[in-house]
């Protein structure tokens, strides 16, 4: 398994990230103890979860998957061998979140309440990477990319940036947190962090988590040339775009146990033209003799902006497969076919 430094930290983590939005949800805690222990002895140094997890969200469930993971902290007493990533929810409207019932704000006191939850939720002293998962702006929600822009105009109650990295900042200084990232933030977002971070002497964000696949490259116009030149390294969500690039949906199949069955989440990419699109990923896998899975996490390990590319899986048969993707190696060949198939379908699910 490939390490790869985390921004400009001396942290190094591999380039498979294990997702954990399934525990206490999808998976039940004894299944997501067995997910972490193969993703650990196969390499995988690094894993991500946020306060709202697991998803679905609900106010019955928000934290369980922080507390399946301290469970397992707290029995390999292993935490010094991984890098621990959490988030702190975004603007909503949910009122669950906070014990004050108020809306979620990315206010100092509501990023203090977070972090003592899920530092508590996750039986440790600190977390290594603590993320915005969505801002605190009137922007399209987990960095989805409208077809047309719409003026959103600020809410009355929006946080300043400012307001949300000197809160991060305290954390970092007290040793509750090692480094801040960003998560489905824009170019215009990054940059104001990165300017305050630099002007104001406060915590640099070292990452960023939004979606990548090759259904979705949107990353790659502003942000990835963000990325490179800031080092402010990429972790890639849904690689498979949601299941929908392991062909598993293709002409209305509609797998028990499925997401889509369960809970009927996929209208990202069920948008117009993403079906052929995925189609043609699926028979380019297969032509090349590559398991589809594998094609669509290989792909983004190849992109120079990519920290870690983060999978999820429901089974072990799955999380074997989105792990053994990272020794699969693309050709430049097979890498100028999937860009000549992106050229011809596009983003068809930004």
């Amino acid at each position: 398994m490939d390490q790869r430094r985390l921004g400009r930290t001396d942290i190094m983590v591999s380039s498979i990230c294990l997702g954990t939005m399934t525990f206490g949800e999808q998976n039940t805690e004894a299944e997501g103890h067995a997910q972490l222990d193969y993703a650990l002895d196969h390499g995988v140094n690094f894993f991500d979860t946020a306060e709202m997890y697991p998803i679905p969200p609900s106010g019955e469930t928000q934290g369980r998957t922080e507390r399946i993971i301290g469970a397992w902290l707290k029995a390999r007493c292993n935490r010094d061998k991984i890098v621990l990533a959490t988030k702190v929810a975004g603007r909503s409207d949910s009122t669950y979140y906070r014990k004050s019932g108020e809306e979620v704000r990315l206010t100092r006191p509501q990023i203090r309440e977070a972090i003592e939850r899920s530092l508590n939720n996750l039986q440790t002293d600190y977390v290594d990477l603590y993320q915005v998962h969505w801002p605190d702006r009137t922007v399209p929600g987990f960095g989805s990319n409208p077809t047309r822009w719409n003026d959103p105009a600020p809410a009355a109650d929006e946080t300043p940036i400012a307001e949300t990295l000197a809160a991060l900042s305290e954390l970092v200084k007290e040793g509750k947190v090692r480094h801040i990232g960003l998560s489905n933030e824009s170019a215009w977002g990054t940059m104001t962090y990165l300017k305050l971070a630099e002007t104001e002497g406060l915590a640099r964000p070292v990452s960023i988590q939004n979606a990548y696949n090759m259904l979705n490259r949107t990353f790659e116009t502003g942000l990835a040339e963000v990325s490179l030149r800031e080092d402010v390294g990429l972790l890639g969500y849904s690689p498979l775009a949601q299941g929908t690039l392991t062909g598993k949906y293709l002409d209305g199949a509609l797998p028990a146990g499925s997401r889509k069955q369960l809970y009927n989440r996929l209208q990202r990419y069920e948008k117009p033209g993403a079906e052929e699109a995925i189609r043609a990923y699926v028979e380019l896998a297969r032509s090349a003799g590559i398991d589809p899975a594998q094609l669509a996490i290989a792909f983004p390990l190849t992109r120079s902006f990519m920290t870690s590319v983060i999978i999820g899986a429901t089974s072990m048969a799955q999380l074997q497969v989105a792990i053994g993707a990272a020794d699969v190696k693309l050709s430049p060949e097979l890498i100028d076919k999937i860009d000549l198939l992106h050229q011809m379908h596009g983003n068809t699910s930004p």
